[in-house]
């Protein structure tokens, strides 16, 4: 199951108190303070994990809370820091405070972290607090509590090619043509409930990925059909590929939809550059509904008999070039 958002309760340790001690030497009747500090509480800490594609494992544990600092001991003996707590997640993360506007991180890069609530501090042990007029302190310091907090976590796919189109429009077939991935294929509407993401590998070493965003329908900026929920995966993508079946009898209408929905949701994703593709070239001709004129280039192709796909790679990766 594909899981893209989730909250969880963060608590990060407390910190160890400080400690009252002095020092017992042989002739030394009246040593000195030797109190430790008390260790630093256990941060929770955020790490970006290539290996992980949802949410799922962070869903099924709702609480995370890192161990306390140890306390200080005699002979200046700093307590132990509590253990962190490092919780992965894929790559595209975004933390929020819980109900927050504001990203407390947004992970896009492998094994990047981010503490996002601190453990805190272990308190002084009465060693600090020696003076030339209090030779013997009887004081040191408690350890100060860690972060807590509710926090939403949500994932973005991150991807250089996101797919776009209405239901049945051939995305997961191109998808399955062109990479390993292989997403549900079927000849009714919203086959595919989740985002897919598939490597495609061009020349000898060079590759990007590409993302089947679930078809999108006239109205999904407003939430309908699966509106909201997956129309935020196209905020990653570096490019858009707007797929259109060949036998759309309005082609033109179908793209005017398809942007007004994806430029609705987020007025930015205009910057990004795109492309236009006609799908299923391959049906019978009598299917296949004539071209309008479009204000650009658009590429004929065919997933199943493979007809413009190598045109199509060169053009991605030609934008993918000039936008790097």
């Amino acid at each position: 199951m594909f899981i893209d958002y989730t909250k969880v309760e963060l608590t990060a340790g407390n910190g160890g108190a400080g400690a009252v001690s002095f020092r017992r030497e042989k002739y030394i009747p009246k040593g000195g303070p030797d109190g430790g500090d008390g260790g630093r509480g256990g941060h929770i800490i955020f790490q970006a994990d290539s290996n992980l594609h949802t949410l799922q494992d962070v869903r099924y544990r709702k609480l995370y809370r890192a161990e306390n600092g140890a306390k200080g001991a005699g002979a200046r003996k700093t307590g132990r820091n509590g253990t962190d707590v490092i919780v992965p997640v894929p790559i595209g993360t975004l933390i929020k405070g819980a109900g927050e506007a504001d990203i407390v991180a947004d992970l896009v890069a492998e094994k990047q972290q981010v503490i996002v609530c601190r453990g805190g501090d272990g308190g002084r042990g009465n060693t600090h607090f020696k003076s030339s007029t209090r030779q013997a302190p009887q004081k040191a310091q408690p350890g100060k509590p860690g972060e807590s907090g509710s926090f939403e976590i949500e994932l973005k796919v991150l991807a250089d090619v996101g797919l776009v189109g209405l239901p049945n429009a051939g995305k997961s077939t191109l998808l399955a043509r062109l990479s390993a991935a292989r997403p549900k294929i079927a000849d009714y509407p919203f086959t595919t409930l989740e985002p897919h993401l598939g490597i495609v590998k061009y020349n000898e070493y060079q590759s990007f990925v590409m993302a089947d965003i679930p078809g999108l329908i006239e109205g999904a900026s407003a939430g309908k059909g699966l509106g909201h929920q997956f129309l935020k995966h196209v905020e990653r993508n570096k490019v858009l590929l707007y797929l259109i079946d060949c036998a759309d009898e309005d082609p033109r209408a179908t793209f005017q939809t398809l942007q007004q929905e994806v430029l609705q949701f987020n007025p930015d994703l205009a910057l990004k550059p795109i492309l236009i593709c006609r799908s299923k070239m391959d049906l019978e001709k009598d299917n296949i509904h004539p071209w309008q004129d479009f204000d650009q280039e658009v590429l004929p192709i065919s997933a199943v008999s493979g007809s413009g796909l190598n045109e199509l790679i060169s053009k991605i990766t030609g934008l993918l070039r000039e936008n790097n």
